[in-house]
């Protein structure tokens, strides 16, 4: 029951106050990774209401670095997540623009009208402002405009498809330069199953398709944002399956990069990420992050993960 479930994780935490015994990190793990963020609000709730101290401060004390990193990060609704790691991205000297790339351009328009509310709310700031303080160019143009989008549409204005192709075409590929403005225009004010569309239509027009235009097109912060964009419209999943590959091929993972995609998406889409990865590697994401990972940080995202494929 939940007071049982309670009251394990309070023991786990006044042993450890009480007498410097070894925390429980498993009972932590196993706690904390089973339930929704709801659920570990209220366990927060009464744990403080017990202990008349904070479960968050409690865990600082209790749990370090990569560990604390993900049980920290579940601890925070979704959009807090997002919003503490676009900050993160650009706090401080010089800017994480490969963070603020993935927050950004892979976030549907919906998810970025919470993260930009929930942004003000912990830091006092617009999100559009903090990021058009950190970047330059065409860069924080494709930036802003994502982040202005509104509430999301499903439109698919079938008199447009035609003309947006074409106009991408004859934005980039068709010219010497690029039209950036046309591109981020149409990338940031249509809807995705429009885009869609248009992404196919583009291929009657260019010899290219659009990933292989914007290679050719434009370099270094815009490519990888053009790219993170197309890649989510055509199959979001896909692009994050993508992500923990690359983070995982070497011989130790990347484990800023795993804990973010884990954590982010655990309560949004990680089960369709776990399908598009074993169809990706032939290999089921459970398995790749146990030979990636070690400890009690291979615990806890294995336990997130949920199960082997």
């Amino acid at each position: 029951s939940h007071q049982q479930r309670f009251h394990v994780i309070y023991q786990t935490f006044t042993s450890y106050y009480n007498i410097s015994v070894r925390v429980d990190e498993l009972t932590i793990i196993d706690i904390l990774t089973r339930r929704s963020y709801s659920q570990r609000r209220e366990i927060a709730f009464e744990y403080e209401k017990r202990s008349k101290k904070d479960m968050i401060t409690a865990l600082k004390g209790a749990l370090s670095g990569s560990l604390e990193a993900v049980i920290l990060g579940l601890m925070k609704s979704t959009a807090q997540y997002d919003a503490s790691e676009i900050k993160g991205s650009i706090k401080g000297l010089g800017t994480d623009e490969e963070t603020l790339i993935e927050m950004v351009c892979s976030r549907s328009a919906e998810e970025l009208v919470e993260i930009k509310r929930v942004y003000k709310e912990m830091f006092k700031k617009e999100l559009e402002k903090d990021v058009a303080g950190d970047t330059s160019g065409d860069f924080r143009s494709l930036l802003l405009a994502l982040a202005k989008r509104d509430e999301p549409s499903n439109i698919v204005d079938y008199e447009k498809i035609d003309q947006d192709a074409r106009a991408l075409y004859e934005a980039g590929v068709k010219r010497k330069g690029t039209d950036v403005a046309t591109w981020i225009t149409i990338m940031s004010e249509r809807s995705v199953p429009h885009l869609q569309k248009v992404f196919d239509r583009y291929k009657s027009y260019s010899p290219y398709d659009m990933q292989e235009s914007i290679r050719k097109e434009v370099k270094g912060d815009l490519e990888k944002s053009f790219l993170t964009l197309v890649e989510c419209f055509e199959n979001k999943q896909q692009y994050f399956a993508n992500r923990l590959s690359e983070a995982m091929k070497g011989k130790s993972a990347k484990e800023k990069v795993v804990t973010r995609i884990v954590v982010s998406r655990c309560e949004v889409d990680l089960m369709k990420i776990r399908t598009e990865f074993k169809k990706l590697n032939q290999k089921s994401l459970y398995q790749t992050i146990a030979e990636h990972t070690k400890g009690d940080y291979q615990k806890v995202l294995l336990s997130l993960c949920g199960g082997d494929d």
